[in-house]
C-alpha cells in the first residue's frame, strides 16, 4: 500500500471549530507506535496553525484509548535504542499537548494504561465514560513510570500517586475525578465533551492561550527541568535483568518470577 493510500493511526476531523484526532489502531491497543505518533504530532501542528481551530480533542476507537508504547515495535530495536526512542517520543507528545495554545481535552470510554497515563496528564480537561479504566503497571515489568510522572504527579493527590504508582492496581473513572487525575466522570463522556466546547467556544483565542499558558507554567517549567534527567534514568532500566523478565513474562502472558 501507498504512502497516500495507508490507512491512518490518527484520524483528524475539524467540526465546529475544533479539530477531533481520533487514535484509530486498535489492533494494537493504540500503542504510541512510531507512525501513530508521527501522525498525532502532525495533528496537533494542522490545529495548531488553522485559526479556524478553538481546540483540540483527543479521542479513540476500540476498548482502550492508548496502552502506551508499542513493546512490539521496541523489542525489535537494541535495547538502548529502544530506551532513547521511547523517552524522545513520550517528550515530544507531552510537550506539545502542555504548550499547543489551543486547548486539549481527551474523551475516553475505555482504558488508559501507560503512556497514555502520561498523556491525559497532559491535557488541560479530561472527560471520562462509564467504560474508562485506568492503571500504572509499569511496577510489575520492573520499571517505573519515569517520563509519565512529569505530567501525572502535578495533578493527582500525593497519596493516591503513592498508592496507584507502587500498587498498579487499576481504577475507575469515578475514583480517576476524585484523586485529580480526570476533570469529570461523565454518564456519556461524548455530549460532556461536546457541552465542555460550547464553553470553550465562549473564550477568545487569545485568552485561551493565555490562561493555559497561566495554569500549566509551574508543570512546563519542572517537566523542561527534569525531561532529561529522567530520560536517562529511564534509560538506565531497559536492558536489566528484571526488565527482561518483565518484558518476556508480558509477552507470555504468565506471572514475572518475582510475583510467582
Amino acid at each position: 500500500m501507498s504512502e497516500a493510500t495507508e490507512v491512518p493511526y490518527v484520524r483528524y476531523e475539524v467540526v465546529d471549530g475544533f479539530a477531533t484526532l481520533t487514535f484509530d489502531s486498535p489492533h494494537n491497543r493504540n500503542a504510541l507506535s512510531a507512525k501513530l505518533v508521527r501522525e498525532l504530532l502532525a495533528g496537533f501542528a494542522a490545529a495548531a496553525d488553522d485559526p479556524a481551530v478553538r481546540g483540540i480533542v483527543l479521542a479513540h476507537t476500540g476498548d482502550t484509548f492508548c496502552a502506551g508504547a508499542d513493546l512490539k515495535e521496541a523489542s525489535t530495536l537494541d535495547p538502548a535504542v529502544a530506551a532513547d526512542e521511547r523517552t524522545r517520543v513520550m517528550i515530544d507528545v507531552l510537550r506539545g499537548i502542555l504548550t499547543s495554545p489551543k486547548p486539549v481535552l481527551a474523551r475516553i470510554d475505555g482504558n488508559v494504561r501507560a503512556g497514555g497515563m502520561g498523556i491525559i496528564g497532559a491535557c488541560d480537561l479530561v472527560v471520562a465514560g462509564p467504560g474508562a479504566s485506568f492503571a500504572l503497571t509499569e511496577v510489575r515489568i520492573g520499571m517505573a513510570p519515569f517520563m509519565i510522572s512529569l505530567t501525572l504527579v502535578p495533578r493527582m493527590d500525593q497519596r493516591a500517586a503513592s498508592r496507584y504508582f507502587l500498587t498498579g492496581e487499576k481504577f475507575d473513572a469515578a475514583t480517576a475525578q476524585e484523586i485529580g487525575l480526570v476533570t469529570v466522570a461523565a454518564a456519556d463522556a461524548a455530549a460532556e465533551v461536546k457541552r465542555l466546547c460550547g464553553e470553550l467556544r465562549k473564550g477568545s483565542p487569545q485568552g485561551l492561550a493565555e490562561s493555559k499558558r497561566l495554569v500549566n507554567a509551574t508543570l512546563l517549567a519542572e517537566f523542561d527541568a527534569q525531561a532529561q534527567v529522567l530520560a536517562k534514568r529511564s534509560a538506565g532500566f531497559f536492558g536489566t535483568p528484571e526488565v527482561i523478565e518483565g518484558m518476556t513474562a508480558f509477552f507470555q502472558k504468565r506471572p514475572p518470577s518475582w510475583a510467582q
